[in-house]
């Protein structure tokens, strides 16, 4: 199960965990116009931990998901 929500400065994505146990604490991503952060508890600390990625990496990331094994890059073509 997922949320959205639109926020003053960013759109905010909660992932919750409805798998066969054991679950994991609900993810939370703030897309914001120069970064996204990914957000989870860690039951062990009690503490948010937070990743910090640009909006290239979040390109990357989405491209790599759908690819096989091996080095990429991604280069921009130029407009017409």
């Amino acid at each position: 199960m997922f949320t959205i929500e639109h926020e003053f400065d960013s759109t905010v994505i909660t992932l919750v965990d409805q798998g066969a146990t054991p679950l994991q604490e609900d993810v939370v991503i703030n897309n914001f116009a120069e970064c996204i952060t990914i957000e989870q508890l860690d039951p062990r600390t009690d503490r948010i931990q937070r990743i910090t990625l640009s909006p290239e990496q979040i390109r990357d990331l989405g491209a790599a998901l759908d690819l096989p094994e091996g080095i990429y890059q991604i280069r921009e073509t130029p407009p017409e």
